[in-house]
């Protein structure tokens, strides 16, 4: 007896409760948005999501964005109803430890989960750049009867990912870049937290997202298919503008005593109400259970393993036509480096420290892409309305824009917080090496996207330039302090800070090659002294610290400076020549970290308890390297405005002092 179809409405019905059940078994979690949303959920991953739950990671899949990533029960149970492998014992296993459905998706813990979202409003801004590296990777290797690229990113959020402020700059970007294959769905439910938004959200949102130059269906009812179908159908047909569907949905649906209201927004349902919910739902079946007609429904597999065979044909026709350009994207798309490049990019740091010259380590990361970026096709570049200050436009950088999108730089204007979130959705979606710049006080308005790459292990390179109170005039407003030790302080990501052109460019080679997490990249204003090196010491940049001086026998002190106070640490060290004193560069000391305890005690040994930190940055960070009988030459307050030089003496960083403050300790 063959199997009965389903109605739309009881697949949905499977998503409301999956959810409500997962969330009352860990009794927390949010299970108002999966039910409100699962309607919509239901058409769009049944009649259009082009995805492959045998291959979660094929290329030309389309991207499925959870913004409002509270809802995870919704994003878990479309993963486990439609085929990946994620098996019923993980969604009992919601919000426990080492359990592949934590409480907000987490990108690398269940297939099919595309970005880590949960910090409201950087899920839309991921989705903006991968549809942005849709669009630029099309450009670059689409031709004639080949459509190699083609792929939709989807996403869906809420009013909180609409009040956060990086939504206004991610939407707005994509709206300017023309990102047509970019559709949202607004869940507008009207709750959030603390109640009805109504009293601190009223904004005309058509209207906020037509300004943007969006595609807009406005007043689409989410809980009807045929108007979900249609609006979609809608949306894929502009190809110009990125789509917003406006959805009216009531949270926490089929939930009698509780939907439309706050309680359902975070909190169990209980075991009366989900009781009411299967009545008023008509779901029969005990928690977790899932009827087999209801799986038959829902499941992608067949359809998935025939949309990726179609595109393998055609991949394997564009092979035979343009075989340079497919081995290309394979290898982009893999994620692996041209052959050659660290190769060639040994050969230039040889040259950086051959052709030795006093330069901003700016301009010596300008000159580093020159070197790199012919190179490195998968380089896609930015900078946050700076570009002439931070110095990311190298001689082939040509710009992306909604009628070109062939290009590698991203002319990102004033939004260094959208920058940072976009420049994560590029990682993730594959094929490019993202980097972006603004300077580091900026650094600030940032910080939870920097955060979210180093959580998500992504290789995305974040520039920073005007590194210190050195930039002078421009005030404490723009003279970063505290911002290097909360780089530092956070896991999984590199912070370089060179003191001359050889260490820039190793700093961009080492974050380059990096594959397992994000990199920050520290450049100056002002001119750096180059040093001098032997092969050995050149070859020790990439371990993040190194001797760069030294004396004879065992040192009686130790001097461990970064960036341009390096220079003061040298120039200190003539001046205590009666004194065996050892200089330590240490452009990285994450990198520094990540060496074995041998070569750590070779560059700092634990006999030499007298050791001067210098950077100027705040000095609280590097008691770990020098210890309570140590010293630090660094800030202990903001910075003020007046030229660099002035303000370096003003604040201590001058040979004499570190000189000083060097021979007091071994007093």
């Amino acid at each position: 007896m063959p199997s009965r179809n389903p109605s739309r409405t009881e697949l949905a019905n499977a998503v409301r409760a999956l959810s409500m059940d997962a969330v009352q078994k860990a009794n927390s979690g949010h299970p108002g948005a999966p039910m409100g949303m699962a309607d919509i959920a239901e058409v769009l991953w049944n009649d259009y999501l082009k995805h492959n739950p045998a291959n979660p990671d094929w290329a030309d899949r389309d991207r499925f964005v959870l913004s409002n990533g509270h809802g995870s029960m919704l994003l878990y149970s479309l993963l486990h109803l439609s085929g990946y492998e994620l098996p019923m014992d993980e969604l009992k296993n919601f919000r426990q430890l080492h359990s592949k459905t934590p409480g907000h998706p987490e990108y690398g813990y269940a297939p099919g989960v595309e970005t880590t979202t949960g910090p409201l409003g950087q899920g839309i801004t991921n989705a903006v750049g991968m549809a942005l590296a849709e669009k630029v990777l099309a450009a670059q290797f689409n031709r004639p009867g080949y459509e190699l690229v083609d792929h939709h990113t989807y996403v869906f959020l809420g009013d909180g990912c609409l009040m956060e402020g990086i939504s206004h700059e991610a939407c707005s970007l994509a709206g300017t870049l023309g990102l047509g294959k970019l559709v949202a769905f607004y869940d507008d439910n009207g709750i959030s937290i603390d109640g009805e938004v109504e009293g601190w959200f009223t904004d005309d949102t058509p209207k906020r997202f037509e300004s943007y130059g969006w595609h807009v269906i406005p007043g689409v009812d989410g809980h009807d298919a045929a108007a979900i179908k249609a609006a979609i159908e809608a949306a894929r047909a502009e190809t110009d503008k990125p789509t917003i569907i406006c959805c009216k949905t009531v949270i926490g649906f089929g939930s009698p005593n509780k939907q439309g209201r706050e309680e359902c927004h975070g909190a169990p349902l209980g075991d009366d109400e989900i009781a009411l919910v299967r009545e008023t739902i008509n779901w029969s079946h005990a928690p977790f259970e899932i009827p087999e007609d209801i799986y038959e429904g829902w499941s992608a597999r067949a359809k998935g393993e025939a949309q990726e065979e179609e595109w393998q044909d055609i991949f394997a026709d564009y092979r035979e036509e343009f075989p340079e350009l497919a081995a290309e994207f394979e290898r982009r798309a893999s994620g692996e480096l041209p052959a050659d490049f660290l190769v060639k990019a040994d050969e230039y740091i040889k040259q950086c420290q051959q052709d030795a010259e006093k330069i901003a380590s700016r301009k010596a990361s300008q000159n580093t892409l020159n070197a790199y970026g012919p190179l490195l096709p998968e380089f896609l570049g930015g900078s946050a309305d700076l570009a002439g200050s931070n110095l990311t436009i190298w001689s082939d950088s040509k710009g992306v824009t909604a009628d070109d999108a062939s290009g590698n730089y991203v002319y990102y204007g004033v939004r260094e917080f959208g920058m940072s979130a976009i420049m994560n959705g590029i990682a993730l979606h594959g094929g490019f090496v993202p980097y972006g710049a603004t300077f580091l006080m900026f650094m600030e308005y940032a910080r939870n996207a920097v955060r979210m790459a180093a959580l998500m292990k992504q290789r995305v390179l974040f520039v920073y330039t005007h590194d210190s109170i050195g930039l002078g005039e421009d005030g404490p407003t723009h003279q970063p302090v505290e911002q290097l030790t909360a780089l530092r302080a956070t896991p999984n990501l590199h912070t370089w800070r060179p003191c001359d052109a050889t260490e820039s460019a190793v700093s961009w080679k080492s974050a380059i090659a990096r594959k397992d997490g994000p990199s920050a990249l520290i450049f100056s204003r002002q001119g750096l002294a180059p040093q001098k090196r032997d092969d050995a010491q050149l070859k020790a940049i990439e371990k993040g610290g190194y001797v760069l001086a030294d004396c004879e026998g065992a040192p009686e002190a130790i001097i461990i400076a970064t960036g341009s106070e390096v220079e003061l640490a040298m120039a200190a060290r003539e001046k205590l020549a009666d004194k065996k004193i050892r200089v330590v560069s240490m452009p990285c000391a994450e990198a520094f970290m990540e060496q074995d305890e041998s070569y750590r005690e070779s560059v700092l040994p634990s006999s030499v308890r007298t050791r001067v930190a210098v950077e100027a940055g705040h000095q609280d960070y590097w008691y770990k390297f020098v210890g309570f009988d140590g010293a630090i030459v660094g800030m202990k307050s903001f910075g003020e405005s007046a030229p660099g030089g002035e303000l370096m003496k003003y604040f201590g960083f001058t040979a004499d002092n570190v000189a000083e403050t060097v021979a007091s300790l071994l007093k």
